[in-house]
């Protein structure tokens, strides 16, 4: 618990604001303070040097016996002792006592100002010269008690902590509280998150007015929409392909089990060929499955600088043809793709080309501005609108499809869009003045 990190947010904030701003009080009261000792002293220095020079002169002149006279009220403590320490004259405040026990100054004519106590109770301020006369040597102190300014140091000393101690008190409380209502609503948000389950159409609540924590709720309300939409994309996902899975077992299953009731009766070669004809359509289910859950985990394939014209051309010229197939495949496009993966696409879109087209497929290459453009054009019935994005779903196949190759899969084209997004490229129905035209673009390779 004494480890910050162990903190909340709200300790973590109070306790920095509360360091820094201490700090910057406690200096604050410092400095006060020294400002305060340095204006008490300045002044004392000021008018000491002057009531110093005064003496100075008048021992320099009369060299005075007896009593001192007193010009500032505040030095009232005034001296002047012969070389060997022995009292010439002293104010009225220190008649019949000895030299003060000072230090005595080192460099004639140069004043010297220390505090020093005296008799161990009163701190003076007190200013030393030693002089040269035509006498001998005269050393002259000046006093003034600064009792008043020590009495209330103290004092002083204890407001200035006190204050700063109660004005960083209140600015933790201050700082606590501002951060627990700044925090409301993320809380809030936390507490609305606990309740929300899979599945639930709930959003959390975006407080006003517009900052980051508003902008924190529209993100996790986005979130959560695009997690609802992959949950509900899943499950018809999974119920489609139970229900893909299901057709070919169930046809295997019934075969099997109709031609064991009379073994004696049935071909078993023509049972093994219709057996062996569901296998490879589950085979064929559950290979693209694979590549669909590759290609949504983000799988890293290995990326290869290609031609993709020459690509075409070559994939194109080992395909047993049943229809012709013109080809007008730019040189020089080229792209950075997993060569195995725009292949898939090709004879994916090419399949498609071939099972719709009356007499003949059109594949063009060509580069547009920083994309490469793969077009591949039949002469078929074409695509109704409607229908144009719908034939990229999972297992969404059109009658005509179906009709004409009852073996198909259903996710030939959700791959081939998965494999153009994977590449960060776009594959789309495109509008056609005959037939279906597939257009896939993906970015030009850096040069």
């Amino acid at each position: 618990m004494l480890s910050p990190s162990c903190w909340s947010v709200r300790t973590r904030v109070t306790v920095a604001a509360t360091l820094i701003v201490a700090l910057l009080l406690t200096a604050g009261a410092v400095f006060f303070y020294a400002a305060v000792r340095q204006t008490v002293y300045s002044g004392l220095h000021d008018r000491g040097a002057f009531v110093t020079a005064d003496l100075a002169t008048i021992v320099r002149e009369t060299d005075p016996r007896g009593t001192l006279h007193v010009q500032d009220p505040d030095f009232t403590l005034l001296q002047v002792i012969s070389g060997d320490r022995e009292v010439l004259a002293s104010s009225e405040s220190l008649y019949g006592q000895g030299p003060l026990q000072a230090p005595l100054p080192h460099v004639p004519n140069r004043p010297e100002y220390r505090v020093v106590h005296l008799n161990g109770e009163r701190d003076v301020y007190l200013i030393s010269e030693k002089l040269n006369t035509r006498a001998g040597v005269r050393i002259v102190y000046v006093g003034a008690p600064v009792t008043r300014y020590t009495r209330y140091k103290g004092l002083l000393v204890g407001l200035l902590v006190a204050s700063v101690l109660a004005a960083v008190g209140a600015l933790a409380v201050a700082v606590s509280l501002s951060v627990r209502w700044a925090l409301r609503p993320v809380r809030l948000m936390s507490a609305e998150l606990a309740e929300i389950t899979g599945g639930a159409d709930r959003r959390v609540t975006v407080p006003g007015p517009n900052d980051e924590v508003s902008g924190l709720a529209e993100s996790v309300n986005v979130t959560l929409n695009r997690l609802e939409d992959v949950l509900n994309r899943q499950r018809a996902f999974v119920a489609d392909v139970s229900h893909e899975l299901r057709s070919p077992l169930t046809g295997l299953r019934a075969e099997l089990e109709v031609a064991l009731e009379h073994p004696e009766d049935e071909d078993w070669p023509a049972v093994a060929r219709a057996a062996l004809a569901d296998a490879d359509r589950l085979q064929g289910i559950v290979s693209d499955l694979l590549v669909l859950a590759k290609l949504g985990a983000g799988v890293y394939v290995e990326r290869e600088r290609v031609d993709l014209g020459e690509l075409v051309r070559a994939e194109t010229s080992r395909r047993v043809r049943r229809i012709p197939i013109e080809i007008d495949a730019a040189a020089g496009v080229m792209v950075r793709i997993a060569p195995h993966h725009l292949v898939r696409v090709l004879t994916n879109l090419l399949d498609n080309a071939e099972r719709h087209a009356k007499s003949r497929v059109w594949v063009t290459v060509a580069a547009q501005g920083r994309e490469a453009v793969l077009e591949v054009l039949d002469d078929g019935a074409g695509i109704a609108p409607e229908d144009r994005e719908r034939i990229f779903w999972r297992f969404q196949r059109l009658p005509e499809a179906r009709a004409r190759d009852a073996g198909g899969t259903g996710l030939g084209l959700t791959i081939s869009r998965d494999i153009a997004r994977a590449h960060g490229g776009t594959l789309v129905a495109a509008d056609s003045d005959r037939g279906a035209r597939f257009v896939l673009r993906i970015p030009l390779a850096e040069p």
